[in-house]
């Protein structure tokens, strides 16, 4: 049985900043393109970043990019996700995902087509 068991999320002042972990169990950690998505109240949700760590790939939507790292434990198949300097419209459901390299490639990690995805995590950032 695949599982995604997220952690990390909370409430943080503007300019402060999270660490999200997604430890995942049940399938071959390294053969996915793994990262997170997140849905703002009354928003479509949105890719926010992935990796795939064979390859050292690493993509950021540009809404995070400079504040966001995205890192994993292969050892620990757990991803992370850094959050630093945080904007009140970083607000959002924080879900991790997982998508078979293929699809990554053909569809791409933005299409939000993942084969496996968690429960989510809720980021909420004050002003």
């Amino acid at each position: 049985e695949v599982q995604f068991v997220e952690s990390g999320g909370g409430l943080v002042q503007a300019g402060g900043s999270l660490r999200l972990s997604c430890t995942t169990s049940g399938f071959d950690f390294d053969d996915y393109v793994i990262g997170w998505f997140r849905q703002a109240p009354g928003k479509e949700r949105e890719g926010v970043s992935c990796l795939y760590k064979p390859d050292g790939l690493t993509y950021y939507a540009d809404s995070v990019k400079g504040r966001f790292t995205i890192s994993s434990d292969s050892a620990k198949n757990t991803v992370y996700l850094q959050m630093n300097s945080l904007k009140p419209e970083d607000t959002a459901v924080y879900y991790c995902a997982a998508q078979e390299l293929r699809a990554y490639y053909d569809k791409g990690w933005f299409s939000g087509e993942m084969n496996y995805w968690g429960k989510g995590t809720l980021v909420t950032v004050s002003s």
